[in-house]
């Protein structure tokens, strides 16, 4: 709103000192880490101490864990701190007629809500397991089928690829780069189902290559597979992030610098220079993205003061799978979703470790009579909480503190994005 009254003020022939200062991505995506990290902080306290009157509180099942039961009635559902705190500065310094923009806003709203219909089952209804997981799952899909559909038709939604100089009559779009020290290139917008490939040379895929059908046909058919793609990641990353969301501040600052790795990625993409440099797809209005990231780490660091071990307040699910669902569509925004088994490698891991668990549990049940562990417990960072419970792996076999895990975890995932971003020259 803010970027608009100044974009208003400059149309109208107003002027005076800083006005041109909204037009710089840098500019408002500072102004956006600010407001959201002076936002959480804000809204924190008034809003714990809401939900403490309420009594929301995170109901705890005894599973043996080291300071487990002290966290009984936590106040959850803390995760409209982090929605507010995203919303506003996004609101406040976004371009909204930016259909990126309206995405990233569609995506924090809408499973929000599904996550705060989970929260709300558990915590007034005392049922928990909350909201049904086929109604996540259909919430999810239609997410994805909507983001899916946007990319699809929006014209904003496209890349920029070298066209010819034969193509320019046919096209007078195409745009002419150049000076007149250097040969002319020329560009041409176009829709795409083109994306990155990390460590390839000639680093593009086309999601249309695995369609066998030909013509028109084989054009429709790449963008099925492309919205499939965007239904399976998103709701992949949104459940990773919900399944990680087990420890004091785990989520929170694990999201926090996946959220800032996107924000560079995105900055990289949306600038034809960096882009150009680095031999990586240049994209069209994604600037945008860096100011929705910015809002989104601002919010998450404020969050964490609250968060972090020992914490006052849970985000819950009204948080989490909105993190989840945040960072899968702005990767996919930047064609950079191929990124998130290396950027989101915590949250996969966290996943496969429930799918390994359950799989072995429920062969070895069948097959022996008795259901039999590979990991101490999952998600996997209670496996390192545990000690004592016969699995095939035991290592450690002394229960690691919670903070120590948590501190771990987050340099992991710091390491993970620092390769995510090395990729970009590794080829």
């Amino acid at each position: 709103m803010i970027y608009h009254l100044f974009e208003y003020l400059e149309q109208s022939g107003i002027d005076f000192p800083g006005l041109g200062l909204m037009k710089y991505i840098s500019f408002r995506a500072l102004l956006a880490t600010m407001t959201a990290l002076l936002a959480g902080l804000y809204l924190g306290p008034k809003i714990i101490r809401k939900l403490q009157k309420r009594l929301i509180g995170e109901e705890i099942r005894d599973l043996g864990l080291e300071g487990q039961m002290q966290k009984k009635g936590t106040p959850t559902m803390g995760g409209i701190i982090i929605l507010l705190s995203i919303l506003i500065p996004a609101l406040l310094f976004g371009n909204l007629t930016n259909v990126y923009i309206q995405l990233l806003i569609i995506t924090t709203v809408w499973l929000g809500f599904i996550g705060f219909l989970d929260d709300s089952i558990k915590v007034f209804k005392k049922n928990k397991d909350g909201l049904n997981g086929k109604y996540k799952i259909i919430g999810q899909v239609t997410l994805g089928i909507v983001v899916g559909l946007v990319l699809c038709f929006s014209e904003q939604a496209v890349v920029r690829e070298k066209s010819t100089p034969n193509a320019l009559q046919a096209h007078p779009e195409i745009i002419q780069e150049g000076t007149a020290h250097s040969s002319v290139v020329y560009f041409e917008d176009v829709k795409s189902t083109q994306t990155n490939i990390p460590f390839i040379k000639d680093n593009e895929f086309d999601y249309a290559w695995l369609s066998p059908l030909k013509g028109r046909a084989d054009e429709i058919a790449g963008w099925v597979i492309y919205i499939l793609v965007i239904i399976f990641i998103i709701t992949a990353v949104s459940n990773g992030t919900n399944l990680t969301d087990g420890m004091d501040g785990l989520a929170t600052g694990t999201s926090a610098i996946i959220g800032t790795t996107i924000g560079v990625l995105a900055y990289l993409s949306g600038n034809s220079i960096y882009a150009s440099y680095l031999n990586t797809m240049y994209i069209p209005y994604s600037g945008e993205v860096v100011i929705f990231m910015a809002a989104f780490v601002g919010a998450l660091i404020g969050f964490l003061w609250y968060n972090t071990f020992p914490a006052q307040v849970f985000m819950g699910d009204t948080g989490s799978l909105a993190l989840g669902g945040i960072i899968a569509v702005a990767a996919i925004i930047i064609r950079k979703e191929l990124l998130i088994p290396i950027l989101c490698g915590i949250f996969f891991v966290e996943s496969l470790s429930v799918i390994i668990q359950r799989f072995y549990f429920k062969y070895t049940k069948k097959k022996y009579g008795e259901g039999r562990r590979v990991f101490k417990m999952s998600p996997l960072h209670h496996h390192f909480q545990k000690e004592g419970i016969p699995a095939i792996i035991q290592r450690p076999h002394k229960a690691i503190p919670e903070a120590k895990i948590v501190v771990r975890f987050w340099i992991i995932t710091i390491l993970l994005c620092a390769l995510a971003v090395i990729t970009l020259k590794i080829r």
